[in-house]
């Protein structure tokens, strides 16, 4: 199972986010588990590639292919709204596919910073 977990501040924007675990890479694979893994890594680096091309922000991100693990933190108190778009954008396509798919492949939980 996926599972994320998304920080949002005081203000209600989403500030960091953490994932884990594959929805795939089992040794009985499931229908789904793979098309869910595909996708939910496609947002993730398209999200973080696209703030860090089209956006001023700072930010620090860690990927581990290995145990599914990837990290993006924006490191300055504002954020631009075109990373903030990008951000919602990025939540948005998780939660369609926790909608989706849910359990056993994919888990969003969501914590105040």
């Amino acid at each position: 199972m996926i599972n994320v977990t998304v920080f949002v501040d005081s203000g209600h924007h989403y500030r960091e986010i953490d994932l884990s675990g594959h929805a795939g890479y089992a040794v009985n694979v499931q229908e789904g588990q793979e098309l869910v893994c595909a996708a939910v890594s496609a947002l993730v680096l398209n999200m973080a590639n696209s703030v860090e091309h089209f956006t001023d922000d700072r930010f620090e991100a860690d990927m581990e292919e290995a145990s599914g693990a990837f990290h993006f933190r924006f490191t300055d108190d504002q954020v631009s709204p075109e990373a903030t778009l990008l951000m919602n954008s990025l939540v948005f396509g998780l939660q369609d596919i926790e909608e989706s798919y849910g359990e056993p492949y994919i888990k969003i939980r969501f914590k105040e910073v």
